[in-house]
């Protein structure tokens, strides 16, 4: 079954489905099952989590020594006033960020997973932490069991990790994410304590937050595939960009309104909702661009409706629901006539300009720019002004109004 199974969650699935078929016959026959696990049941048995869930069966738990237990026992340790924490081995980069220990790290189930661990707490590539000593725990309160105090850069190499393997860190010398906790640390203190920073408002910041972003945009068009140097300028112009998005978060912290925390967490629950078909119970199938993208759309259209929700408003609709006004006119325009096209309304342009390649394209673009010069009109303004009537043309259409 694991061997067969593309992730871990399927093999769960698939082992507490059998589990299930295999109750439902014995209760036939006035029997039960019995379901073995190596610990404690409560403790990493997401088998058993599935089948408490699980109406259709009654599920009876007998508590066991788990190897939380027996790690303690063997370490000497108090975790309560040591202050472990407990952490995924599957999610040791982001659930130990800004760690630096005391920590116990399960689901250490192969080298593989212990080399990714030690590769998160050294993000530099200087090697800050390989001397530092960990102990790795093997089969604890089995015949074979074995603890190897081992330096931190050989934790992947001292033993051949399974289901029954974990990982305790006493301490690092540098937690794990150094460089962005230590980012957000400066990005607060700023804040805090320089004349400039401490004036500014959301409002104050947006034009330098625009600057930043055509600084990037300028960096990814001269970016050279063939010549990693041109990738200095870029990685700068994004430092720029992120530290505009700590800044925000610093701003809303200090006000009591919102995180750099909550920043992060809302972007990452959006986008598992957003992939459903990497995260949802349709991971793992065969789904076309054209599916992904339908989905796309419904999934934002019900996140504006459950907002609306939650303010008491109504969601915006209409096929143009969801595009920024702040755009800039062209993209608002490409944007427009994008979701007009999607809804079968297409947007036609009276034109006797031959633009059979980009380069008359974009010979047109700047002709028209020229003209608008010439009679002292705003490009921007009288671009935006046409999509809306269009819009409007288009949005009369869909109502019969």
């Amino acid at each position: 079954m694991y061997q067969s199974a593309d992730t871990f969650d399927d093999v769960y699935h698939e082992i507490a489905d059998r589990l299930v078929d295999a109750a439902a016959d014995a209760a036939a026959s006035d029997e039960s099952i019995l379901y073995l696990v190596p610990g404690s049941p409560l403790v990493l048995e997401r088998t058993v989590q599935r089948l408490r869930a699980d109406s259709r069966v009654d599920v009876a738990l007998h508590p066991a020594i788990g190897f939380l237990d027996l790690v303690w026992a063997r370490l000497a340790i108090d975790p309560i006033e040591s202050g472990v924490a407990l952490v995924d081995g599957h999610e040791f980069a982001s659930a130990a960020a800004g760690v630096s220990g005391p920590m116990l790290v399960a689901h250490c189930h192969a080298n593989w997973v212990l080399s990714d661990i030690k590769l998160a707490a050294d993000e530099t590539g200087a090697g800050e932490n390989d001397d530092v000593e960990a102990i790795v725990l093997h089969h604890l309160g089995l015949p074979d069991e074995r603890i190897v105090r081992t330096k931190w850069a050989d934790i992947d190499r001292v033993i051949e990790a399974d289901h029954l393997t974990s990982l305790f860190v006493p301490r690092l010398r540098e937690p794990v994410g150094r460089a962005l906790v230590s980012f957000h640390e400066l990005a607060r203190t700023l804040r805090r304590e320089c004349p400039w920073d401490k004036e500014q408002t959301h409002r104050s910041l947006v034009t330098y937050l625009l600057e930043e972003t055509y600084e990037v945009v300028d960096a990814l068009l001269a970016l050279d595939p063939d010549d990693p140097s041109t990738d200095e300028a870029l990685v700068e112009e994004l430092g720029d960009l992120l530290y505009q998005i700590e800044f925000h978060a610093a701003i809303g912290e200090q006000e009591g309104r919102f995180t750099m925390a909550d920043v992060a967490a809302g972007i990452r629950e959006k986008l598992i909702r957003r992939h459903p078909h990497v995260f949802g119970n349709s991971a793992g199938g065969d789904t076309t661009i054209a599916e992904l993208t339908t989905s796309w759309e419904e999934i934002k259209k019900a996140e504006r409706a459950a907002k609306a929700e939650a303010s008491g408003g109504s969601a915006p609709t209409g096929p143009f629901a969801g595009i920024p006004m702040a755009s800039g006119s062209l993209s608002y325009a490409g944007a427009v006539l994008k979701k007009a096209e999607r809804v079968g309304h297409p947007v036609t342009t009276d034109s006797s300009v031959d633009v059979s390649a980009i380069v008359d394209v974009a010979e047109h673009l700047l002709a028209v720019v020229a003209e608008c010069r010439r009679r002292d009109i705003d490009p921007e303004v009288a671009l935006r002004a046409l999509v809306n009537d269009r819009r409007r043309a288009v949005e009369r259409d869909l109502t019969g109004d």
